[in-house]
């Protein structure tokens, strides 16, 4: 068994398989029989944190514990507007698990500081990230355990593939996409929640273990710190722009049309604290930019715009296309958005056939270095950083403007490291 199955096992966790792909040095035969459902919190379902009181007990408690801290965080994507927490979990040793309503305790940052020094491992932690820092809950150092995972080489990633396959046991994940702002929140929806965090640490460690016996530990910690060092990402630019269905809206004034859909909707969504989807679906509002309807009853007439929209309704959103349709030539969108860096790469045959074929050659080496260290291409290095070392290589390729080159763009020492012989050897053929 690998020593990811081994540290499972000493936790009297029982392993059926599921490890990276066999490297030589690891004979990771599944363990037979079935994995083990895992139905309740060791301690149970603990009581949800919602008020100040309970609030610094928990900050105490935690504070006081041992070892990596587990972190988790429930949205209500599809339901509410916005990625805000509905509900945080944590585990740690000495601890035990606490279930918080940052609703009923929006300050988080009292806890966020008396972990400040802590180790917290989160399961794809960019996705909770944002709504932590929100909170006031900001990790110095993380362990992901998804990425962990890819960099292992394991198949599946997810955290019940993960805990089923590396520690054995069956995580239920019916309540995943439920609505995390319902008040009271149900107790088997708390049970699940509280499972999230339960084995995190567990899963930890055993990676932890496996990535050292794949001399890649390193290279995780450095991917690891640069997740919590990075910066809150910039807002998007022309947000309305990721409409989907974008592809069929070509002229400017359709677009105009949509841009005023979108920032209607998403105003009214904002209000009403809900998800703009439930206001007016992307596929509506692509429809109205084709139509380009003259009044509230050609718009009724149109997909989305049924019976089921009231009469005020229609006029907001007739109202939404009339300015669009009123709009200055000067003050319509242009088509397409601007691309910083190269162009895309089905453009590149036509526009620089050199660097077309500098991108294949490329492609190709980075690709076939992935395979080799057992990872997915796309955490080897990002594919951006290939296009743009493609698109506009140095005028000398050599192993030092190469290195130059991925660092200005960002990669980490062990990219650099590895990476780099490839490349170089690409874009001198």
């Amino acid at each position: 068994m690998t020593d990811a199955q081994e540290t499972a096992a000493a936790s009297s966790l029982r392993t059926t398989g599921g490890a990276p792909p066999d490297d030589g040095g690891s004979t990771a035969t599944p363990v037979s029989g079935a994995p083990t459902p895992l139905l309740e919190p060791r301690e149970g379902i603990p009581d949800v944190i919602a008020d100040e009181e309970a609030l610094a007990e928990t900050i105490a408690a935690f504070a006081a514990g041992t070892g990596p801290v587990a972190v988790d965080a429930e949205r209500a994507s599809g339901y509410r507007y916005g990625q805000r927490a509905y509900l945080v979990q944590l585990r740690r040793e000495g601890a035990g698990s606490a279930l918080i309503d940052p609703v009923a305790c929006p300050d988080l940052s009292g806890l966020g500081a008396a972990l400040s020094d802590v180790e917290w491992v989160l399961h794809a932690a960019t996705q909770d990230l944002p709504c932590l820092r929100a909170i006031g809950m900001v990790p110095t150092r993380l362990f992901d355990t998804e990425l962990a995972g890819r960099l292992a080489g394991f198949p599946r990633v997810g955290l019940g593939a993960m805990v089923e396959g590396v520690l054995g046991f069956v995580l239920e994940k019916g309540h995943s996409a439920v609505d995390w702002s319902t008040r009271p929140l149900p107790e088997p929806w708390l049970r699940y929640a509280a499972l999230d965090v339960e084995l995190l640490v567990d899963l930890r460690d055993a990676l932890e273990k496996e990535l050292d016996r794949q001399g890649k530990l390193e290279w995780a910690r450095q991917e690891f710190d640069a997740i919590a060092s990075a910066p809150p990402p910039e807002p998007r630019k022309d947000p309305w722009r990721r409409t989907s269905g974008m592809h069929k809206v070509r002229r400017r004034r359709q677009l105009g049309v949509v841009r005023e859909l979108w920032e209607t909707r998403d105003r009214i969504a904002q209000r009403r604290d809900v998800s703009p989807g439930k206001v007016l679906s992307d596929a509506a509002i692509v429809e109205a930019a084709l139509a380009l309807p003259a009044n509230v009853h050609a718009l009724a007439a149109l997909n989305g715009f049924g019976h089921r929209t009231g009469r005020r309704q229609l006029e907001q959103w007739q109202a939404a296309v009339d300015r669009a349709k009123s709009l200055a030539e000067a003050q319509l969108p242009q088509p397409g958005q601007p691309v910083a860096g190269p162009p895309p790469p089905r453009a590149w045959a036509d526009k620089d056939p050199a660097a077309a074929a500098r991108l294949s050659a490329a492609r190709a080496a980075v690709s076939g270095l992935a395979e080799q260290l057992g990872m997915p291409q796309e955490n080897l290095i990002a594919p951006d950083t290939v296009r743009r070392v493609c698109w506009e290589p140095p005028a000398a390729v050599d192993t030092e403007s190469i290195t130059a080159a991925l660092v200005e763009l960002g990669a980490r020492p062990w990219q650099v490291e590895q990476v780099t012989p490839v490349l170089v050897a690409a874009l001198s053929d």
